[in-house]
């Protein structure tokens, strides 16, 4: 009998400039950016993710980076009142504050602080997660998130394999004039908006997948994250419960991609150290007050001091 596949695993090559703990990583993008973001701030590396909150669509990413790049400084002028909050529409929800103060104070601090590690940063990560945008009216504006705003005052369209080709080149051009070492990691998130509709969600996909490769160069890449999901899993086990989010398998195996991919070999064997050092601080004990869990917090504690002795690793 022939032997059957029931798997069509993709293969990718190492790429050449790797991550290691010395690197400084950014992430910006779609709720999958925080699935990755999370595993980086798991095993100790030096990231930040997010700083703007999720973010999906192209114009949205572009001008959160321009902003941390040029220093911009929001003013309530920037800002708007709905629903007892004030809120920004370049912002995810998570900025939104009763407090006016409170979240300039937030946004502008955030961009202080990613136009510093920007100079410095090795690995940009920009996950994309749909074409599909909502223009304010009033202002003429893409918006990043409606806030709950009534669906009125938007206009929805569907951006263009070329509008989006330009969003991505701002973003390069913009990086690289600021820091030209650094290297972009475009991927694409294989979370489908079916809310948009599932022909919609798959047009959406297909512009941001185009528009990325029509850009790919040197120091830019692509990580086929969307493909592993769509046409290697493709199982609804490895979705959670909506049938729409990759599950923590889901994210374990295309962090595991990701790890042979992007990550040095010297690196990888330290992750395994770090992994037992945070399975043990997560470990409740049926008797925390027993001779057996005090030797087990001793050589946790021995543990962790000799990770810190050889590496630059902060617990």
């Amino acid at each position: 009998m022939e032997n059957l596949s029931f798997r069509t695993p993709i293969k990718i090559k190492p790429e050449e400039n790797k991550i290691d703990f010395k690197s400084k990583i950014i992430l910006f993008g779609s709720c999958f950016s925080e699935n990755i973001g999370n595993k980086f701030r798991y095993f100790k590396f030096d990231e930040i993710t997010n700083p703007y909150g999720v973010l999906f669509n192209p114009v949205a990413i572009e001008n959160a980076i321009n902003d941390c790049i040029h220093c911009k400084t929001y003013t309530k002028k920037d800002l708007f009142f709905q629903n007892e909050q004030w809120h920004s529409y370049n912002h995810h929800s998570d900025f939104s504050s009763m407090d006016v103060n409170h979240i300039l104070s937030k946004i502008n601090g955030n961009i202080q602080e990613i136009h510093q590690q920007l100079q410095n940063t090795t690995h940009l990560i920009i996950t994309l997660g749909t074409a599909w945008v909502y223009q304010h009216i009033k202002t003429d504006k893409i918006v990043a998130n409606c806030h709950k705003v009534p669906q009125k005052e938007f206009h929805k369209k569907l951006l263009s394999v070329n509008d989006i080709r330009k969003k991505l080149t701002s973003i390069k051009n913009n990086i690289f004039s600021l820091n030209p070492s650094i290297n972009i990691i475009f991927t694409v998130s294989p979370v489908r908006h079916l809310k948009d509709g599932m022909v919609e969600n798959s047009i959406s996909k297909a512009h941001l997948l185009t528009a990325i490769h029509d850009t790919l160069d040197k120091n830019t890449n692509y990580f086929p994250s969307y493909e592993i999901v769509l046409d290697d899993l493709r199982d609804y086990r490895f979705y959670e419960k909506d049938m729409v989010h990759p599950n923590e398998t889901a994210i374990e195996y295309i962090w595991n991609i990701f790890k042979n991919t992007w990550i040095t070999g010297k690196t990888e064997k330290i992750l395994k150290e770090i992994d037992v050092i945070q399975k043990g601080l997560l470990h409740r004990p049926f008797n925390p007050n027993s001779d057996a869990h005090k030797k087990f917090k001793a050589n946790l504690l021995i543990k962790i001091k000799n990770l810190k002795d050889s590496s630059d690793i902060i617990f």
